[in-house]
């Protein structure tokens, strides 16, 4: 496999996922300054997601039609003509769509990026190199909320402005590179013969439930700090250190469930998170909290690589193209995150915060009890 091509991928989602993460610590301000409910902020913190969802499946066709490198070439424009909105927007609806639209480019960027990783991949390497583009994403998560509270501290329309030229350069490189070998070409009937399995439903809700506790903690999270005190840059140093974490776990995670199975890191990471998720409302010091919040992302992060790897394995057992197996991934994805978001923006708004971690907390001691039983590890692992 070309370096180049694993460079140029894991930068691509680098670059998403920095400016997706770079709401988390404007959250606070954006909410004074626009007077912004709990329900309104989760709207905000949602609004990609929900850009991503709608995207997955029109993504994964792109892809399928055109080639992976011409959808990546989509996601780049639209994530830089967005995010700049973003930069320049003072009105709630505004931003509202900008983020909206970070999120469709979003799922082309990974839909195009991933499937042409792997399909220029060994099948046994599948998850070490899932994991290596998903470090490079957290690390693009280290570095968003770092661009927020240089944001909130300084001009947001210039540290916005950036992404026009990190994405033109990544555009130039894409061009520089030789497309992916053709396939056959898909629809979105293939995506039902799919969908039919329930292997394949299992893999998606192994993608779904963090993405679920992800949306719900990157609302309270940041909102229960700063009722502790924590400023913009403290808020940022928080999911700096978290996101190092997950960075640091997602490409040893990959390789081990390319060697001993998908399933096994995910267990553990069911087992932990579900403990954790209980405790998020107990700590009277936003230190405690924030190391809680590193513990809970260090949990989540065993999920993502081995959850994504089986997918894709699920996927490629029903003859679905790459495309729209990760197409699946983003939807997965993006509904676990909307729906988070929602819970934690709403739900916490009418019943209080400690519900909706009791909800995502109880999901995932039922997923952990559900994986213990032999029918459904076998149908798993047999289709993986």
């Amino acid at each position: 496999m070309p370096r180049r091509l694993v460079t140029l991928v894991s930068a691509i989602v680098l670059v998403d996922t920095m400016f997706y993460a770079v709401v988390a610590p404007l959250l606070p301000a954006l909410t004074d300054d626009l007077h912004l409910s709990k329900a309104a902020a989760g709207l905000l913190a949602g609004a990609y997601p929900a850009g991503t969802l709608l995207g997955s499946l029109p993504s994964g066709l792109l892809a399928s039609r055109t080639g992976p490198r011409a959808t990546v070439l989509v996601g780049l424009t639209l994530l830089a003509g967005s995010t700049l909105v973003f930069g320049f927007a003072h009105d709630i609806v505004l931003l509202d769509l900008a983020r909206f639209v970070q999120g469709l480019g979003g799922a082309c960027s990974w839909a195009g990026g991933l499937a042409w990783l792997v399909a220029s991949a060994p099948a046994e390497r599948r998850g070490e190199l899932i994991g290596t583009a998903l470090g490079w994403a957290i690390g693009g998560a280290l570095f968003g909320p770092v661009l927020g509270a240089l944001a909130d501290a300084t001009a947001p329309e210039v540290v916005f402005s950036s992404v026009v030229v990190f994405a033109g350069g990544l555009v130039a490189w894409a061009l520089t590179m030789p497309e992916a070998a053709p396939v056959a070409r898909q629809g979105l009937a293939d995506v039902r013969v799919a969908l039919a399995r329930s292997d394949v439903r299992i893999a998606m809700w192994l993608v779904t439930l963090p993405a679920l506790a992800f949306g719900v903690l990157g609302v309270l999270g940041p909102l229960r700090l700063d009722h502790f005190g924590f400023s913009s840059a403290a808020v940022a140093g928080t999911y700096l250190v978290a996101a190092g974490v997950e960075a640091l776990v997602s490409p040893f995670v990959g390789r081990l469930s390319d060697r001993h199975g998908r399933l096994a890191p995910i267990r553990r990471g069911l087992a932990v998170a579900a403990g954790l998720l209980l405790l998020v409302t107990v700590p009277a010091s936003g230190v405690v909290l924030a190391l809680l919040l590193v513990l809970l992302a260090a949990s989540f992060g065993l999920f993502w690589a081995p959850a994504m790897a089986l997918l894709t394995d699920v996927a490629d057992a029903t003859g679905l193209a790459l495309g729209f197996a990760f197409a699946l991934v983003n939807l997965a994805w993006a509904a676990g995150q909307v729906v988070g978001s929602g819970l934690g923006g709403e739900a916490a708004k009418l019943t209080g915060d400690g519900v909706p971690l009791a909800v995502v907390a109880a999901a995932c001691g039922v997923t952990l009890a559900a994986l213990g039983r032999g029918a459904v590890v076998r149908e798993v692992a047999a289709a993986g």
